[in-house]
């Protein structure tokens, strides 16, 4: 009897590949730069807050790199997009980019992609992140209808680096100021997620940062009755990695998704 072959899984269609031209550019904060896009076809962009898009910029090593950088708003009326850059101080090519943005210059990007976005059926929502996803985040949030309820710890350098919350849900928004840069395996989200109540309900819990950190609040919120869908968890930067996001899982969900690949 011929052995048998898992079915294969179905292509994935290409993600759609956009121009964007700057219209411009400015410091939202002492860390944090706006560039705002204009948008050809605005109307067949179909994203969700949350989502980010695939820049297609050059690397250290001249070669065309891939960096996800999320949506912070867009209007499709108007046909424009604002996406909000981390200034590190690390002179990276993103950074670069950022700092030198005019009006006129144009960049590559794919998508919208990501499943960090806004679920429905929650009766609240906690979002736990530091500055690199304050811009998915606080998109998440301002997306919320008045009736929703949503609590969020969110971590910068220092405390020039708040920013307004322009949402129109209940919301209750906590700074941790972490004076200096930000290190892998920070305690001060985990620590501060340790001493949250979650609410009576069904809640819903984004947890996005560093991916050590993520994976440590993860594993806190399972250990404390989340289950694992309540869960959205996404680590927007490692130590060494260049571009990229970390899905976070477990060792069994981990084998589980590798196995149904074949």
């Amino acid at each position: 009897m011929p052995d048998a072959f898992p079915a294969a899984r179905p292509m994935k269609p290409p993600m759609p590949v956009w121009t964007l031209t700057v219209t411009e550019a400015r410091d939202v904060t002492p860390h944090m730069r706006r560039v705002s896009f204009a948008l050809e076809n605005a109307q067949g962009f179909e994203h969700q807050p949350g989502q980010d898009l695939v820049l297609i910029m050059t690397g250290d090593d001249g070669q065309p790199g891939r960096r996800h950088y999320t949506v912070r708003a867009v209007d499709r009326e108007a046909g424009s997009l604002d996406i909000d850059f981390v200034l590190h101080g690390h002179g990276g090519p993103a950074e670069r980019w950022a700092l030198s943005a005019k009006p006129g210059d144009t960049l590559k990007a794919r998508g919208p992609r990501g499943r960090t976005i806004i679920y429905p059926g929650a009766d609240w929502r906690l979002f736990v992140g530091d500055e690199t996803c304050l811009p998915g985040i606080f998109a998440m949030i301002e997306s919320l209808p008045a009736t929703a309820k949503a609590f969020a710890f969110l971590e910068v350098a220092d405390k020039a680096d708040q920013q307004p919350l322009n949402a129109i849900c209940d919301v209750e928004l906590e700074w941790l100021v972490r004076g200096g840069p930000a290190e892998p395996g920070s305690r001060r989200l985990i620590d501060r997620l340790a001493l949250f109540a979650p609410r009576p309900g069904r809640g819903h819990a984004y947890v996005i940062g560093e991916t050590s950190t993520v994976r440590t609040q993860r594993q806190s919120l399972i250990a404390r009755g989340f289950d694992k869908s309540q869960i959205s968890a996404e680590g927007y930067w490692r130590r060494g990695r260049q571009g990229g996001h970390d899905h976070i899982f477990d060792e069994a969900e981990m084998a589980a998704r590798m196995g149904t690949r074949g």
